[in-house]
């Protein structure tokens, strides 16, 4: 992207706390147009709550979040949701609804006058749905769908929400592989097609290595790594985040971190786990 333009997503001496743990210290980051970055960390490193700050949904302990530029507390809500999209770790449908209904909900920052959806929103709705294979899926009451379908269709709706900035936690939890490969193989392609950012939280560190660009690496006491993912996602980094040794194994050109054999866990909060920034 040229240095022209701002990147789509930074932040600035971002600090997190909730309680007396403090989650993120410091943090400096620019998110630029066509990367996609894995969040990763150990149940509790704070992803969820970095999401939100990220996303606005809460305020930080110190430092700031902005968005192409321009802090967030600036953004009118209406434009900020056109240029921002948050898929939420938890979908809960309290009302029987179609699908495409319910990913036409994601359309409201687009909506003028009477507020009611015309042809060109129906369209971005049946095309988010097309990028997830769910076009069959279209007429389907949300309250039929298994737990992955709804995952999938929660997703479709942020696509479909049209925000060249993307904040997803947990979008791959409730899917098979299968599915979390097609889910990020349609990221991928979604960002590569026009100036986009993408930002989700994963614990499958090896999808991460093959689909990410960077990884944002939380320690959980408030140190972490940011950078190219394989620069981030090493061995030694991980094994010290998630309190368990890892290795990283080679086969006929593919890698893969897996759990070292006869290792014994620690704690990934203990005071000898701390991260470096």
């Amino acid at each position: 992207m040229s240095e022209t333009y701002p990147p789509l997503l930074a932040v600035q001496a971002l600090t997190l706390r909730v309680g007396a743990r403090t989650l993120v210290e410091s943090l400096t980051q620019k998110f630029a147009a066509g990367e996609i970055w894995c969040l990763a960390g150990a149940n509790g490193a704070g992803k969820t709550t970095l999401i939100g700050a990220l996303a606005g949904l809460s305020e930080p302990s110190a430092g700031h979040v902005e968005v192409e530029g321009i802090a967030l507390a600036q953004w009118p809500p209406v434009r900020l949701a056109q240029r921002r999209a948050l898929m939420a770790q938890d979908q809960r449908d309290a009302f029987s609804a179609s699908v495409i209904d319910t990913v036409l909900l994601n359309r409201y920052p687009h909506l003028s006058g009477w507020g009611w959806e015309g042809a060109a929103d129906r369209a971005a709705a049946l095309a988010a749905l097309a990028t997830l294979g769910l076009e069959a899926f279209a007429a389907r009451d949300v309250l039929s769908l298994s737990g992955g379908e709804r995952q999938r269709v929660a997703l479709a709706a942020a696509l479909c929400q049209s925000a060249p900035l993307l904040l997803l936690d947990e979008p791959l939890a409730h899917l098979d592989l299968h599915h979390q490969i097609a889910c990020l193989e349609a990221l991928s392609g979604w960002v590569k097609s026009e100036a986009r950012t993408v930002l989700f939280s994963c614990h499958d560190l090896n999808l991460a290595r093959r689909f990410a660009t960077h990884a944002l690496l939380l320690d959980g006491h408030g140190g972490f790594h940011a950078g190219p993912v394989r620069d981030v996602l090493t061995p030694q980094r991980a094994s010290a985040a998630f309190g368990h040794p890892l290795v990283l194994i080679r086969e006929d050109g593919h890698e893969a971190l897996v759990p070292a054999l006869g290792a014994t866990s620690s704690s990934p909060h203990s005071p000898g786990s701390n991260g470096v920034h």
